[in-house]
């Protein structure tokens, strides 16, 4: 097989470059090593920012977000039994998110891509990148039971932390920064209306919590816990338990329970992979970065790196140059750290540290009220959380 520019991971960053190369007249393949069933159920983040909503509808897949998604106009920030909204476009001149499933976006994606094309093989595991700095890089994967190659002018990892395409850097050519949190995320998903308009933060006595929602009729909700913890060691009258005391407030509000049909456990780690291109080999996505979820930024990330790219295969596509593409990475890596210091900065404000002092205590709040007391610190985190621009 051959093609100009071979794609590993058919996830969103995968499958959003896919067809916004395909609408530039760039040609394509994505490898994913799942079935469709399962890249279409596997759940992950559902707050778009405003640019992640604008390049669904530059590539055509934008139909049933526009009728289904949910914009949001705030969050809401809770502590000491108060509450606080922060309002997004009085802050931001304008600016909102979007509440759509990562399975719906996949979904409508997936469904473009095989009525339309280019390419996508499900069950295709890639298995190596080879010559990433030659003019005919290789990918070598495991299809219907063989092994096969796709000779590229330009491979894209977009597989994950856990892929391959990372070890394609050679030794001494790439650094990573990483960091571990002391918590983990215990997630479910409940068949309730969500008990709120908008997502609430909490920090509660016992730790952080999270509302936010998949749909109007579908709420999803996060509990912090320790590392290690197993989902089953927490039965559902116990999360309902844990959730309204951390969403707990001296005023009318009630938290609203129903059958959780889904729980997992998340660890919080923060990942960096510098530089996120060598040669023609170039990392997307969860492949180039991991951020904890408390700042709603990886998906968003994956897309903004896609976006950027695809810009730079735009022009060489016109051009013959390859002068943005030899940038991608020096472009995306400033929103990418950006991004990655909002998402531990809110990680550590609203999270209780095992083995946290009371000044560790005190400072966290000192740091909320100072959000929710001064419109120059609230207008700092709607943007971020709305979204930086993109360095083009």
């Amino acid at each position: 097989m051959r093609t100009t520019v071979g794609i590993i991971g058919g996830g969103p960053a995968g499958l959003l470059l896919a067809r916004l190369l395909h609408r530039t007249g760039i040609d394509c393949v994505v490898l994913e090593s799942r079935t469709r069933a399962y890249v279409e159920q596997r759940q992950r983040a559902g707050m778009l920012e405003q640019g992640t909503v604008d390049a669904l509808r530059e590539c055509g897949a934008a139909d049933r977000l526009g009728a289904e998604g949910l914009t949001h106009h705030g969050i809401e920030l809770r502590f000491d039994r108060e509450r606080h909204r922060i309002d997004f476009p009085a802050l931001t001149g304008g600016r909102t998110v979007t509440i759509y499933a990562q399975t719906e976006i996949v979904k409508d994606l997936v469904a473009l891509q095989l009525a339309e094309g280019p390419p996508l093989l499900f069950e295709a595991e890639a298995i190596a990148v080879e010559k990433p700095e030659s003019d005919s890089p290789v990918v070598r994967f495991l299809h219907e039971g063989r092994e096969q190659t796709l000779s590229c002018a330009y491979v894209v990892g977009c597989d994950g932390s856990h892929g391959i395409a990372h070890d394609a850097f050679p030794a001494g050519a790439s650094r990573t920064y990483a960091h571990d949190y002391p918590y983990s995320w215990l997630g479910i998903l409940a068949d309730v209306p969500p008990s709120c308009e908008e997502l609430i933060y909490a920090r509660g006595p016992g730790g952080f919590a999270l509302h936010s929602m998949r749909s109007p009729s579908v709420s999803r909700l996060y509990v912090q816990v320790p590392n290690g913890t197993d989902a089953d060691d927490w039965p559902d009258e116990r999360i309902w338990d844990e959730l309204d005391e951390r969403f707990a407030i001296d005023g009318d509000w009630r938290l609203e329970r129903g059958l959780i049909t889904a729980k997992s456990v998340t660890p919080m780690r923060s990942y960096v992979h510098e530089p996120m291109s060598h040669g023609r080999l170039f990392l997307a996505g969860d492949a180039a970065h991991i951020v904890p979820p408390t700042g709603a930024k990886g998906l968003n990330l994956a897309v903004s790196d896609v976006r950027v790219l695809a810009h730079c295969f735009a022009e060489f596509h016109r051009t013959g140059s390859t002068r943005l593409l030899d940038r991608y990475s020096e472009l995306c890596l400033n929103r990418v750290w950006q991004a990655t210091r909002f998402s531990y900065d809110m990680t550590r404000m609203l999270h209780v540290h095992p083995g946290g002092d009371a000044f560790d205590s005190r400072i966290q709040l000192a740091r909320l009220r100072r959000i929710t007391a001064s419109r120059h610190a609230a207008a700092e985190l709607a943007a971020n959380y709305t979204g930086l621009p993109l360095a083009l």
